[in-house]
């Protein structure tokens, strides 16, 4: 007998819930959520397994409520993306990182992964302590030399170099520009009266035989992928802690704090690209910038090749039936949101479950093809 899914599908859009129903199939107990925006109108809002307002961490695809502000106050005149960041913060000017911008911290080129000793969870839970104890370091690369996906810390480096030039909180600036007016239940900084909404994450469920593989591509201590995932820390860092951890959803730590929804996520790229019917908040020249590849070759720490726009994941990487201009970005979990704005499409998903597979859980290409395919219709 199949499970339950709650929610609904506009007409024309059955595919997604069958792509859903495949996946529970495929990987019983599965608790997850799928939203998605089609040319002003929400076509898709289901959930398996949990409610369909349910708040969830939401690890790294919250980085794009971070990438959506900045490139606000860059579109505004606000921001200066080329102004050096050591010309505001001066502290970050030491070992040669005076020569980097807000644009290098954006995208993922500032070489700063993380500290050789590892963060405690106090210091992860806060994006204040992540960029005091960076701005001094060496950075892991030569400016100039390469890209890395920051992954703990790129909100952090980000928020100071913002706070400094303009004297603005990149949360706050998002909470009025972005998630209130539009309603998302997408939060960086989770209110404590939201608390009964939320459900802890859980680890994946793992064979012998995956446990064993993971155990045996543990990366070298001072490799790149190490420092930035914060691994080896003494006490090791548990990443299903990290988004469990009531001060890191309080402090809205930028990077991997974020606490949502699958409604929440669509709307976002919704908002962004006027999916939602209510107009869009970035014009035609900012979403040309944000998703255009500024990243090309091997992303240093994860392998992956033309990673990043601006800040974004290119999730057309992952997905070739998005069009050229997609812009979104993963989670730990195997959450998943992008904007393809050549199909007018808008598209979010959340699992309770960490994926046996990873941050890129395989029944999203499903999902999001059947998404893409009926609005292409």
């Amino acid at each position: 007998m199949r499970p339950p899914v709650q929610g609904t599908v506009a007409a024309g859009y059955e595919a997604v819930r069958e792509a859903l129903l495949d996946a529970v199939a495929r990987e019983p107990g599965l608790q997850a959520q799928v939203a998605v925006h089609v040319r002003g109108e929400r076509v898709v809002d289901l959930a398996v397994g949990l409610p369909l307002d349910a708040l969830l961490p939401v690890y790294s695809t919250g980085k794009g409520a971070v990438h959506l502000t900045v490139a606000l106050l860059a579109q505004d005149g606000v921001l200066d993306l080329d102004r050096r960041v050591a010309d505001d913060w001066p502290e970050f000017a030491a070992h040669g990182k005076d020569v980097l911008t807000v644009r290098d911290v954006l995208t993922h080129r500032a070489g700063l992964l993380g500290v050789p000793e590892r963060f405690g969870l106090d210091e992860l839970a806060d994006d204040d302590a992540i960029a005091a104890r960076l701005a001094p370091l060496a950075p892991s690369w030569a400016p100039g030399t390469g890209y890395g996906y920051h992954a703990f810390v790129v909100g952090a480096l980000l928020g100071e170099a913002v706070r400094r030039q303009t004297g603005l909180s990149l949360r706050q600036v998002y909470a009025d520009r972005v998630r209130a007016p539009r309603g998302l239940d997408l939060h960086l900084g989770l209110p404590a009266s939201l608390d009964g909404r939320v459900l802890d994450v859980l680890p994946a469920l793992l064979t012998d035989a995956e446990q064993a593989q993971r155990a045996a591509a543990t990366p070298p201590r001072d490799s790149h992928l190490s420092v930035a995932f914060n691994l080896d820390a003494d006490p090791p860092t548990d990443i299903v802690t990290v988004g469990n951890t009531t001060a890191v959803r309080r402090l809205g730590q930028t990077s991997a704090g974020a606490v949502g929804n699958a409604r929440g996520l669509a709307g976002l790229y919704a908002a962004a690209t006027g999916a939602d019917g209510a107009g869009a908040l970035l014009d035609a020249d900012t979403l040309a910038a944000v998703s255009a590849l500024a990243t090309p070759g091997t992303d240093l720490v994860t392998g992956e090749a033309d990673h990043f726009g601006l800040g974004f994941e290119r999730p057309q990487n992952l997905y070739p039936f998005l069009g050229p201009t997609a812009f979104g970005h993963s989670g730990a979990t195997g959450a998943q949101a992008f904007a393809d704005p050549a199909g007018g499409v808008a598209f979010g998903y959340t699992r309770r479950r960490f994926s046996a597979a990873g941050n890129i859980a395989p029944e999203v290409e499903a999902l999001a093809r059947a998404a893409v395919e009926a609005a292409a219709r």
